[in-house]
This record gives C-alpha cells, structure tokens and sequence, in this order.
C-alpha cells in the first residue's frame, strides 16, 4: 500500500473505532471509551495533517474524513442522550444540522455545481467544542470530572456555535447559488 494511501486508512479505521465506542458506552465503560474516542479524535488531526503536508489529499479522502467526524460524532451525540448522559434535545440538534449539511452539500453539489471548499471557522470551533464536549461528558461519566456547571456551558457553546455553524452553511451556499461563485 502506498504511503499516499494513509490518510484513508486513518480515516477508516476512525469510522471502525465508532461501535467499540459505542459499546464501551452502553456497558459503562467510560474510561475505555474516552481512550478511544481521543485516539478518534486526535486520529482526524492527523490525516489532515499528512494530507495537507505531503498532498497525499484523495477524492475518496474528501468524502471519508468529514464521513468519519459526522459519524462518530451524531453515534456518540445520540447514544449518550440515550443513555442519559446529555439532553436529547442537544443531541437532536447537533445532529440535525449535520443532516442539513450533508444533505446540503449533496444538493448543492448536484443542482448547482460541484462542491470544492473547507470548512469554515466557526464549523471548525464547532467540531472542537462537539469533541470537547463529549469529552468532558465521558470524563464525568467515568470518572466524576469536571463539574455539571463546565459541562453545561460547554454544553452552551456548542448550542451557540451549532446553529451559527448550520446557518452559516446555508447562507453561503444561498450566496454562492445566486452569485455563481
């Protein structure tokens, strides 16, 4: 396998890493999962990185890297607020503009033209505080830190910058359509 070929794999094995995290969450076993979610997490740092430094960038790339985050992100979103671990609603709509971002991008990309871009910043913050988060709700879970109150505005932030974020995306998109940019 060519070393160009890495970033995929690291992807891949990202969206693997996803049912045994899911497992350690629904047996209880937070210390484990938070293992793996960081190796997730710092996992999405690195195929960025080695795709970027030494252009080793693939279509098939472009499609697993946001793939994994969205995944592992809703799964965890959506299992937690399950178990009882974070409001449904936040769940409900952390995953929703997911939706409607994927959903967004595929009709953008088939009805008005094809799809080229990078994440804006304050998408960026928003998967950061989304992974910080779940980070801190399985620190808790698992081993009683931090408190409810860092939880709850983290919990905030991640509200505020989820729906900047999803209204962000459709305004350019709306912008991009009618300008032709």
């Amino acid at each position: 396998m060519p070393l160009r070929w890495l970033p995929n794999a690291i992807s891949i094995m990202r969206i693997a890493l996803i049912l045994p995290i899911l497992w350690m969450f629904v047996q209880g076993e937070f210390a484990w999962a938070l293992g793996l979610f960081l190796i997730a997490g710092l996992s999405d740092g690195v195929d960025g990185y080695l795709a970027k430094t030494y252009h080793w960038d693939t279509r098939l790339g472009a499609f697993l890297d946001p793939a994994g985050d969205k995944l592992l992100v809703a799964w965890s979103y959506g299992t937690l607020a399950y178990l009882g671990h974070i409001p449904i609603w936040l769940a409900a709509i952390v995953i929703f503009r997911d939706v409607i971002i994927v959903a967004g991008s595929f009709i953008y990309h088939y009805l008005v033209r094809r799809l080229e871009g990078e994440p804006t910043r304050i998408s960026k913050l928003n998967t950061v505080l989304e992974f910080v988060f779940l980070v801190f709700v399985m620190s808790e879970a698992g081993y009683g830190w931090p408190d409810n109150i860092t939880i709850t505005v983290l919990g905030a932030a991640v509200l505020v910058t989820v729906v900047i974020s999803g209204c962000d995306y459709v305004w350019n998109w709306i912008r991009s359509a009618r300008t032709g940019a």
